[in-house]
């Protein structure tokens, strides 16, 4: 429990959130800091980075595929995102017999770039402040009055809007519900793949330099976004045309230097960074060890198959990259919670909050006895989630869950039936019923081991012991339908699924006999009867609270500028270039190098390897006009700017809105910034512009791109 007292002096925490401020948040581009973001070096104005009027850096910054940020460098269209963004789509182009994985791929001309069907990206055309049209007639409502009247109120807003038929509009709360921003968006349909280079360099170090530093990682893809004739959205057609853009960021290959200004604008995920002390003391000790215990056991079992085996390694390379990013990063988080003092810090400005406004005081008790009421929920709902995550059989009988749900309710027509068969598809396209059996029993004696008593179904102790568990799912899978190991109407469901639901009643019975099916629906009954309801009842009112906590801050506050938690929206943060001292006696630069990469190639190696061709440049030192004052080609950079999940591809600018780099993690002793921002340690990764073009120019021979750019000198 947090040892509180109340009636702490709070003066270092308001001098080290002034600190804090000067480098920290992730602000709404239409309410930008002008004066300190000048003050910090900045030579543009804030209308040259968000105008509605005439064009502007925004018209460059696109959300890549619903989750990643990209940017357009050319007046062709060209789009810059990460390596990692694109790497799902650079899998779906792969086969064992041609892995542009491993090999990197690098369309000659347009005619031989690759169109990625569902792929899209999102435009910014406007931002308003619309809180007062969304909050109107919801004084002194509660739930879930309240959110009725505001869904009501936000329907009736985009209503009333005029907008393209290409156009749509997206109305986010702020603040926990105390504001509200509408956001139109233009949605483009038709984005190619133009380049990527091969996963031992664009994903250089891969698991084990996953959000550390210094990092080595050349983290770059390349696309193409297609319009109709007109240059409006249109779905991909062979007719289509390289999209002209209102603006495009010219692409700088000077030099940096440490302290120098730069800003990142992207989409960043989420952040909650105005939770109270006892919320960040569950995340730490609590929640996120969950979390990391069962990602733990998926990631060793799928890592020993995947080094083994290749065409293992293709069918789970995205998925294994999915699931290493955030268990890395839960580690890192709750490590930069205790060095950062993050709970002490929380409890002394709550402090400073009570002696300024009483009112405070009582939202806070109520806080700390729903977050403790509601522990072990949480807990178990860390567990369950993360085991029907990664446990893929339990996820698959999840899916059919809730489609014989949907069936038993009338709620499943011709349709929905049509849309989960595809989503089958795709998941049975990179699944392996067997090694998946090996995850899944291991994860259930963790379960077992790990979960209360009363959170478990009847006779559930007998899952405990990990050996016994590996051979019985195995029976258990290979005499599943589900699994795609068994049929059902004379087919199974991985290879002809048309034939497999030719009989839904009979595919339903059969399903429900299944033993995977049986055995995941005990432990999700279970979980829906005795946590569920309970979690979910008191978030709901930890929500409320929350916001009125939020609401308190901001009134009690006077000195502080607040930012609102990321939420998946266009934001930019500023910083400055800067090293780091994250440890005693360690000290970071600012700047990796080429010469780093050779200093960690191991031949032959799954993360460090390095192609030929690389290696014969660095020995040649054929660097062309990438080289810095080192003489060596500069690779990664990092920076003080406040960046999280969704920041992934963001454009790094400089001072004059040139890009310098690309955005594609965070130093691992800062992870915890989502919660608790500490410009000790906080700080983003970045790859070099010069190592992109270099990459670009001199390994993949493809200078035609470089002459589509505006390349500043």
């Amino acid at each position: 429990m947090i040892k509180r007292n109340l009636l702490i002096a709070s003066a270092f925490f308001s001098f080290s959130w002034g600190i804090a401020q000067q480098y920290g948040g992730m602000w709404i581009p239409t309410e930008l800091n002008e004066k300190e973001m000048k003050d910090l070096g900045m030579k543009i104005s804030a209308k040259d980075i968000f105008n509605t009027q005439k064009p502007s850096i925004k018209d460059a910054v696109v959300q890549f595929n619903g989750g990643c940020t990209a940017e357009i460098i050319s007046p062709k269209g060209l789009l810059l995102t990460n390596h990692h963004c694109g790497y799902g789509q650079i899998q779906a182009h792969s086969t064992v017999q041609n892995d542009l994985l491993s090999n990197g791929f690098w369309a000659k001309n347009m005619s031989t770039e690759l169109p990625n069907p569902g792929v899209t990206v999102d435009f910014i055309v406007d931002i308003k402040d619309v809180s007062n049209q969304i909050l109107e007639n919801t004084d002194n409502l509660q739930e879930p009055e309240l959110a009725k009247q505001i869904a009501k109120n936000i329907e009736i807003y985009k209503n009333s809007q005029k907008i393209e038929n290409y156009q749509s509009i997206s109305v986010k709360p702020m603040y926990y519900g105390n504001k509200f921003y509408a956001y139109v968006i233009e949605t483009y349909k038709d984005v190619r793949l133009v380049g990527a280079p091969p996963q031992s360099i664009g994903k250089f170090g891969s698991d084990t330099d996953n959000w550390v530093w210094p990092r080595h990682t050349g983290d770059f893809s390349m696309f193409r976004i297609y319009a109709d004739k007109n240059n409006k959205p249109a779905e991909y057609s062979k007719d289509n045309v390289p999209y002209v853009p209102k603006h495009y960021l010219p692409v700088s290959i000077k030099d940096k230097a440490e302290n120098d200004f730069t800003f990142v604008f992207g989409f960043p995920g989420r952040t909650t960074e105005y939770l109270p002390a006892i919320a960040v003391e569950k995340i730490m000790k609590e929640i996120d060890p969950a979390r990391i215990a069962v990602r733990d056991v998926a990631l060793k079992t799928l890592d020993e198959k995947m080094r083994a085996d290749d065409a293992t390694r293709i069918k789970y390379a995205s998925k294994f990259a999915s699931v290493a990013n955030y268990w890395k990063k839960w580690i890192g988080e709750v490590e930069g919670l205790k060095k950062s003092n993050a709970v002490q810090k929380k409890v002394m400005y709550e402090g400073s909050l009570v002696a300024k406004n009483p009112q405070v005081k009582t939202t806070l008790d109520q806080l700390n006895k729903l977050y403790n009421d509601q522990a072990p929920y949480a807990l178990n709902n860390a567990y369950y989630g993360e085991v029907v995550r990664n446990a893929e059989t339990f996820a698959l009988a999840n899916l059919f869950s809730n489609y014989i749900t949907s069936v038993e309710a009338g709620r499943m027509d011709e349709k929905g039936t049509f849309a989960f068969k595809n989503k089958l598809t795709s998941f049975y396209k990179d699944y392996s019923a067997e090694l998946d059996s090996k995850v899944t029993a291991k994860l259930l004696a963790l379960y077992a081991n790990k979960t209360d008593a009363q959170f478990l179904p009847a006779g559930f102790d007998k899952y405990k012991n990990e050996a016994q568990n590996i051979t019985g799912f195995e029976e258990l899978s290979k005499n599943s339908v589900i699994t795609g190991r068994s049929q059902v109407n004379g087919a199974a469901l991985n290879g002809d699924i048309e034939k497999a639901f030719s009989n839904q009643d009979k595919l339903i019975k059969t399903i429900k006999k299944d033993g995977v099916y049986q055995l995941f629906m005990s432990v999700k009954d279970t979980y829906m009867k005795t946590a569920d309801p309970q979690f979910t009842g008191l978030q709901t009112k930890i929500d409320a609270l929350q916001k009125t906590y939020m609401a308190q801050q901001m009134s009690t506050d006077k000195d502080r500028k607040f930012f609102p938690d990321a939420n998946s929206t266009l934001r930019v943060t500023y910083g400055k270039v800067k090293g780091s001292t994250p440890k005693d006696a360690v000290t970071y630069d600012y700047q990796t190098h080429l010469a780093g990469v050779m200093e960690k190639y191991i031949p032959g190696d799954y993360e460090f390897d390095v192609p030929q061709k690389l290696i014969d440049l660095y020995n040649k030192k054929d660097y062309g006009n990438y080289k810095d004052k080192s003489g060596d080609v500069p690779v990664g950079f990092t920076a003080t700017n406040h960046t999280t999940g969704g920041n992934s591809g963001s454009p790094a600018l400089d001072a004059h809105g040139n890009l310098v780099g690309l955005n594609f993690d965070r130093q691992w002793e800062g992870t915890m910034s989502d919660i608790n921002y500490d410009p000790r340690f906080s700080r983003n990764i970045m790859v070099d512009t010069k190592y992109i073009l270099f990459i670009i120019d001199k390994f993949a021979d493809s200078k035609w791109l470089i002459d589509e750019m505006k390349v500043v000198k």
